[in-house]
């Protein structure tokens, strides 16, 4: 097959590294441009494919502990027929799942440790159809209407030193009014089980307890509302908007994606600085290619110019050497990605390695909510960084190409 002759000079200058110290230099440089490439357009698949995993990651944690939209009164009053609202919310085919609670915090004491907590009042029956956490939660089936019994998150009883069995006392906010002034309520609860959400605010901080028995404690008259899990998390705000008119506007409805909104909304800021930080990286790599064309468009002058006498238009010999900016651009952009993706898919094996050798721990639970590396590389991300990693090999080729096409061929071969 018989190839253009600007792709096979183009080529053929890219890969020549001999006939003395001036090519092999020259060779070196456009090698380095390539591996500079290759390493900005890799670290930034791993970064965004880290940053995707993280998001991931907490989002699944946290929305196995809490439902993906809850229905509740705007004036806190109890939703009586809470049976009627959830029959009305299961007629919609996204929905999979709904149940009744109660939601309020607490004081949570124990000796003269106090902790702050959200109390959730569930139906034991139901609320494995809205979260995932409660099918696995030990104890659940043991609460029961004035059984007093509560379920404690791992990292709140591991603070508390709790276990089966244990009591604690919660104190309600308000109080009961007495002739000796405002007094707090409060009640003894037993521990019936300690469950594992995965998410650490959860596991810290959140406490499971029957609905009637969080209706008589925080004195709601009912269910505060029903929580609805559906088949497609991410199509809640679209249900959310479909709920609103139906009810009517006494009623909140909140799906998960208000439930944390700062913290989504960082995550993608900081995905999105990273990724212009990162793209300078690519970019300086990618303007090496300049100088590396510059010198070979200088040191290939006499060879341009016998171009010229053959016949060969300024068009042909820009087009020489855009071609062999684009072949490191190409070369060095997927080289990149086969690193990038190799290095994402292996991030949890890869960082234990680097922790164990170095003895430091990169996610304490306490601060980043997980404690794993997480990643999940998405096509989304990749196709644009390998776009923009050749769009810049490309621009960087414009110069050094237009000055090759300016050179005359009377003035190179005058000395020659």
């Amino acid at each position: 097959m018989n190839l253009p002759y600007e792709l096979q000079v183009g080529w053929r200058y890219l890969r020549a590294g001999k006939g003395g110290r001036r090519n092999a230099f020259i060779s070196f440089i456009s090698g380095v441009s390539m591996v500079g490439i290759a390493l900005g357009v890799a670290a930034l698949i791993v970064v965004l494919s880290v940053m995707n995993g993280f998001q991931r990651e907490v989002r699944d944690a946290m929305l196995s502990a809490i439902a993906h939209i809850e229905i509740s009164r705007h004036d806190h009053a109890p939703a009586q027929d809470w049976q009627a609202l959830a029959e009305l919310a299961r007629r919609d085919a996204r929905v999979a799942g709904a149940a009744p609670f109660v939601g309020s915090q607490a004081l949570l004491a124990r000796g003269e440790a106090m902790r702050g907590v959200m109390v959730r009042g569930v139906d034991p029956q139901l609320e494995p159809q809205v979260t995932p956490m409660a099918a696995t939660a030990p104890g659940l089936a043991q609460l029961a209407p004035r059984s007093w019994q509560v379920l404690v998150g791992q990292e709140l009883a591991r603070q508390l030193g709790l276990s089966v069995g244990d009591a604690i006392t919660l104190l309600a906010p308000g109080g009961s009014v007495t002739p000796a002034g405002l007094m707090p309520r409060s009640r003894t609860f037993t521990v019936a089980g300690i469950f594992a959400a995965g998410h650490y605010e959860y596991d810290a901080g959140l406490v499971l307890m029957h609905l009637d028995d969080a209706a008589v404690f925080f004195k709601t008259g009912g269910a505060s509302g029903v929580q609805l899990r559906l088949h497609d998390l991410h199509r809640a705000r679209a249900l959310a908007d479909t709920l609103q008119p139906q009810l009517g506007y006494d009623w909140r409805i909140a799906d998960w994606t208000r439930a944390n909104p700062t913290w989504f909304a960082a995550v993608q800021v900081e995905k999105r600085m990273m990724g212009i930080i990162l793209t300078l990286i690519v970019a300086v790599a990618a303007f090496n290619l300049v100088s590396t064309l510059v010198m070979v468009v200088t040191d290939k002058q006499s060879d341009i110019a016998i171009l010229r006498t053959l016949g060969a238009t300024p068009r042909s010999i820009q087009g020489i050497f855009m071609l062999q900016g684009a072949f490191a651009g190409v070369i060095g952009t997927l080289a990149g990605v086969l690193l990038g993706l190799l290095l994402a898919f292996n991030v949890d094996v890869i960082v234990p390695a680097i922790e164990g050798l170095l003895g430091v721990r990169f996610l304490p639970a306490n601060i980043y909510l997980i404690n794993q590396m997480p990643s999940d590389p998405q096509q989304g991300d990749i196709v644009p960084i390998a776009v923009v990693s050749l769009l810049l090999a490309l621009l960087a080729t414009l110069y050094p190409s237009w000055r090759a096409s300016r050179v005359q061929p009377a003035q190179a071969l005058r000395y020659e």
